[in-house]
């Protein structure tokens, strides 16, 4: 039992919170690369994204695990990308630490989604059952150029409203 729920339903709902922030982190990484506000998408990801983490040290644990070095990357990234978007209102440097943080927040759940889909998953399993064979390094490495590239891109497009207006009045 974990806080009152079975381990299947624990891990059930830490599973569709995951997934959920994963979701609405794609909206949220579209919105950055059209230069766009999504601010109920960005709520959502960033609560679902830390409850995410959160939800990941509920689980039975006799020591320090490597999911537990990423959540708590994870949750260190979430408090710069929180702190940049409503304490700093992404003024300044902020816009650009948001979108670094923010996208950085995202690619470290779907580097979950990939490790946990090679060990569910069986066909995945069978290509990579220790996770050091080459089906699950060029997935990740997929992954990671694909965030690099995200990254680098929203980080030039989500500008200020100021610099954007500028630019649509040219």
């Amino acid at each position: 039992m974990i806080l009152g729920m079975t381990t299947s339903t624990y891990t059930l709902l830490h599973a569709v919170i995951s997934l959920i922030g994963i979701g609405s982190g794609l909206l949220v990484v579209y919105g950055l690369l059209s230069n766009q506000r999504f601010n109920g998408a960005t709520a959502i990801f960033l609560v679902t994204t830390v409850a995410t983490s959160v939800t990941g040290f509920g689980f039975p644990f006799d020591h320090l695990l490597p999911s537990h070095k990423v959540g708590i990357i994870s949750m260190v990234v979430l408090a710069i990308a929180i702190l940049a978007r409503y304490g700093f209102h992404l003024d300044g440097p902020w816009r650009r630490i948001y979108v670094i943080s923010g996208v950085m927040a995202l690619y470290l759940n779907v580097f979950v989604l990939v490790v946990q889909s090679f060990l569910k998953v069986p066909t995945l399993h069978a290509l990579a059952p220790t996770q050091t064979e080459p089906p699950f390094l060029v997935a990740q490495l997929i992954v990671l150029f694909i965030f690099i590239g995200l990254t680098i891109l929203a980080a030039k497009r989500f500008r200020s409203e100021s610099a954007s207006m500028l630019r649509r009045a040219a």
